[in-house]
Parts: C-alpha cells; structure tokens; sequence
C-alpha cells in the first residue's frame, strides 16, 4: 500500500513548507544505509580497496563479504581516508561487522580529519539526529556540514542550509539558508530545489518571485520528487509564476498522487470532481481519505451522495487495486 505525509492545506492549489523538522531524520538514514557492489580477487590489494570503497544507494539487506572488511579495514588502519570512511559505514549498518556506533563514530572521525568530505557529512548527521555513538550536538552538527560543504559535498550544503532555515547549532538565517540551498540545489540535489522553490514562493530569505519558484520546483519535480510535483500542479492550477493551465496541473498532481501524496491526491480528486467524472474523483478522494487526509473525508461524502451504488462498488475497486500497487 502506498502512503505519504502530508500538508494540511485544503485549498487548491496551496503549497508547501520546507520540510525542514524531519529532513535531518530522513536524510541521515537515507544517505546512510549503503551496501557494498563489488568483490576483488584475492591478493590484489588496489582492487580489494577499490571494492571496500564502491557503494551504491541500495534497497537489498546490509551484507558484506568478510574478505571485503578485511580488506577495507587493513588499509583504514593504515590511514587510507575513503577506507576509513567505508569501514564506519560498515559498523554503522552491521554490515559485515556487528552493528556499532561508537567504533563507527571512531573511524568516520579518522576519515574526517583527514579531509573526507563525505565522513563529515557522515559526522554532522550522526551529531545533528544524535545517533550512532554520538550525543545530539547541533554546533558540532554545523561544524562537520560545513566542512563538507565546503568541499561541495551537496547533501552537507542542502542540510546546512537547513540549520540556518532552522537556527540549528547558527543563529537562524534565511539569506544563509538560500545561500547554501542554491549551491546545492545547483549540484541538482531535489530536496535543496525544493526548498529553494518554497523560499522563492513564500518571499524567505529572497525577495518573493514566483516565476523563480516554478524553476525550482519543475527541477525537482523532474526528478520524481512528490512535494515539488505537488506544488508545481498548484502553480499551473492557480496560474502562479507560469500561466493557468487545468490540464497541466493535472498532470502534476497525477505524478505526484500516484507516489501516494495525499494532498495531491485531494486535489486530483477536485479535479476530476469538478469535471463530472464522479467515479474517478471518488478514487482519488477515497486514495487521500485513507492516507487520513480529512478534506477529503468530507468531500467524499458529497461526492457519494450524487453516485449511484454502481459506481460506488467500481470506484471502491479501482481504488483498492491503485492501494495495493
């Protein structure tokens, strides 16, 4: 069944926050858990390294071959950086390892200190959420962001951007927010465009430019990301920053409701509602009902009243089928 937050807004098309309370939640476990994609041959030390360090996002269990931790960590012990790093990822998944924070907490510290930017970033995720070996420590959160940042890691500047937005660990700052959003929402990063997006919409940190919010969202919206296809299907359906257009919002709020946005959801029902297609608003409104989306609740019951039992019983069905994709 596919589910997803969502906002609270109840009129078409209204648009997002940043979502900044639980990006650092969700962005340190995302960017965390990795699994390893390759093996070496036996004696060849490069290659082994060259396998320890190779990662890939994955959604397949934490499992690493013995000889690859072996390997890894021998040259870690000999202060190879990327190695250093790869063996805390390791201790920090219970891959290969039994599962530790503290010994993961040790070795993404030797990495950082020699200039790694991705055990920074590995840091200020463990100090920003306070997991891992770590004691929640936001100025310490900051200082590792923006060590990684600076090298331009874009994941460190989207979520130091974030502690600004958030006065996180810095005295809140909305200009430095945008500042570092950009610089990664240029490296292409879909949460920083996004947020990047929102801040042009709702006038933060930059003057309000709603032609510059519909960049920004489109960016992200391309690359699947539900809020920003949410968002951009507000626009068209408001004529916000890019003319009105029914049929594009549409096709938005589609991309976004079929990922299970609830919102999305909401509003694709409207439409539908509003076009007499009763069968088809009742899916999309039941969809964003069951997500617990109570707007639609309330529609859904307008909706019922003007359909007959017929369509009811088939938009119950279609309904069914799209939840259990």
């Amino acid at each position: 069944m596919k589910t997803a937050s969502s906002p609270t807004a109840s009129v078409t098309g209204a648009r997002l926050a940043p979502t900044a309370t639980t990006l650092l939640l969700a962005l340190g476990i995302h960017i965390l858990g990795f699994t390893a994609n390759a093996t070496a041959a036996p004696g060849d030390v490069e290659s082994t390294r060259n396998a320890a360090v190779q990662w890939k996002r994955s959604n397949k269990p934490n499992w690493v071959p013995i000889v690859v931790v072996d390997s890894a960590r021998k040259s870690a012990e000999q202060g190879d950086a990327e190695a250093q790093n790869q063996i805390g990822s390791y201790y920090l998944t219970g891959s290969g390892v039994p599962k530790d924070g503290v010994e993961a907490i040790k070795w993404f510290l030797k990495s950082a200190v020699q200039g790694n930017a991705e055990a920074q970033f590995r840091l200020g995720v463990c100090y920003g959420i306070g997991a891992s070996g770590a004691s929640q420590d936001l100025v310490e959160a900051v200082k590792w962001f923006r060590k990684a940042a600076g090298q331009g890691h874009a994941s460190a500047q989207y979520n130091l951007g974030l502690c600004y937005y958030k006065g996180d660990g810095v005295p809140k700052d909305d200009a430095e927010a945008v500042k570092w959003y950009r610089k990664s929402a240029d490296q292409g990063n879909a949460d920083a465009q996004y947020d990047l997006g929102v801040c042009y919409d709702s006038g933060t940190g930059v003057p309000k430019n709603a032609v510059e919010a519909v960049k920004w969202y489109r960016k992200s919206a391309d690359q699947g990301y539900a809020a920003a296809q949410y968002n951009l299907g507000g626009c068209y359906g408001t004529g916000t920053g890019v003319p009105k257009d029914d049929a594009e919002a549409v096709k938005w709020y589609r991309k976004s409701a079929d990922q299970g946005y609830a919102s999305a959801q909401y509003h694709l029902g409207l439409y539908y509602a509003h076009g007499k297609d009763d069968v088809m608003a009742y899916v999309w409104l039941n969809n964003a009902a069951t997500a617990g989306y109570l707007p639609a609740k309330h529609i859904l019951i307008v909706i019922s009243r003007r359909m007959t039992s017929v369509q009811i019983t088939i938009a119950k069905r279609l309904s069914l089928e799209w939840q259990l994709k």
